[in-house]
């Protein structure tokens, strides 16, 4: 059983030596404290030759009575040296107020941290989609390995479940560049063009950019929390324990789902778009349908169709990995989840518009326009 800590005070002419013996534990402190504050210097040295136990707190005593008397310690032992050394760092004064750093030079400073971060985001980014491809190859190697129930379920998840949502926000987009365009094109007298304006921008651009940006909202921000909240949950540590690829039973299935349904979506919400279009034609400008259809028919080139065709799975593979790579970044705490959430949507959209303009540019180039 450790014995209570004591003092003596060994008085002489070159000043007091504080001997301390026991016990220096939490448990075994008792009176110490107060009576080490009532001593008064001069002090020459506090000896722990007694001591033969030490705890944090027993060290920190140690360390405050050294520090209010200036005095010397003897007689610890090494272990109870680093101690005393150990809690004396972090007695620090914590300042109440960072340091003043001039606004522009802080400015030019998160800018720059900003860029690193970025590069640093991008650079994992690559990483992970050559991660996945390996994964790809790994499947296509073992087809045994597919999870085709996985990759259904995400079918129901990214395509089925958000038919509503795509559709009616689509309707109203059509509707709304029909309105803004026939108002600007009456006063030309060319409320005709109105079909041109929404088959070529619905078809082309609108169906699979705002396609895109709902299904980075909607589902590249769920696989980003699901993912999370496995890995905080140890469930992805504990897959790679068993034996079972992380990027094979979760990612993978994920972006095929994604890359197969972004087509299907794009193209039916370019079809609901043109739908919203000529109801407003068919009301407003009194445009009869049948003449609507055949209108669009001669201005709307198939070309316009690939287009959007063959930027849906690039805009999918984009939302997919970004959700998954965000997901798998998680750690720490809860408050992660949330924060690569938000990273997910914003860098999925952002990589999204990046993309589509390449395409623009790109599709011109080649005569696409």
């Amino acid at each position: 059983m450790n014995k209570a800590a004591d003092l003596v005070e060994d008085r002489n002419d070159g000043g007091n030596v504080i001997r301390l013996s026991g016990s220096l534990a939490i448990a075994c402190l008792r009176d110490l404290p107060d009576r080490l504050d009532a001593v008064q210097g001069p002090v020459q040295a506090i000896d722990l030759a007694g001591v033969d136990h030490m705890d944090t707190i027993g060290a920190w005593t140690v360390h405050r009575t050294v520090r209010r008397l200036g005095c010397d310690v003897t007689g610890a032992s090494d272990d109870a040296r680093r101690l005393i050394d150990a809690v004396g760092e972090l007695d620090e004064p914590v300042p109440i107020r960072p340091d003043y750093v001039h606004p522009l030079r802080r400015v030019v400073g998160q800018i720059g941290d900003a860029v690193i971060a970025s590069g640093a985001t991008l650079l994992g980014l690559l990483g992970f989609f050559g991660a996945t491809l390996i994964a790809t190859w790994s499947v296509i190697r073992h087809p045994h390995r597919f999870r085709i129930n996985a990759v259904v379920q995400r079918f129901e998840v990214v395509g089925v479940s958000a038919l509503g949502i795509i559709g009616l926000m689509s309707f109203l987009i059509g509707i709304v560049i029909a309105q803004q365009g026939s108002v600007q094109l009456r006063q030309f007298g060319m409320e005709m063009l109105t079909i041109n304006l929404v088959g070529r921008l619905t078809f082309r651009e609108l169906g699979v950019l705002m396609t895109a940006i709902m299904v980075a909202g909607r589902s590249g921000s769920a696989f980003a929390a699901q993912l999370g909240t496995m890995k905080l949950t140890e469930e992805v540590d504990a897959m790679r324990t068993i034996g079972v690829s992380p990027m094979e039973a979760l990612v993978l299935p994920r972006t095929l789902a994604v890359v197969v349904m972004m087509p299907l979506l794009g193209f039916y919400a370019s079809v609901m778009a043109v739908i919203g279009g000529g109801f407003l034609c068919a009301i407003a400008l009194e445009i009869p349908p049948i003449t609507f259809i055949q209108r669009l028919r001669e201005v709307v080139p198939i070309t316009d169709l690939w287009v959007g065709l063959i930027k849906a799975p690039v805009f999918g593979i984009i939302i997919a990995l970004s959700g998954c790579f965000q997901g798998m970044q998680v750690k720490a705490n809860a408050e992660e989840v949330g924060l690569r959430t938000t990273a997910a949507v914003v860098q999925a959209i952002f990589l999204v518009i990046v993309l589509d303009a390449f395409f623009a540019v790109f599709f011109t180039w080649v005569g696409w326009n």
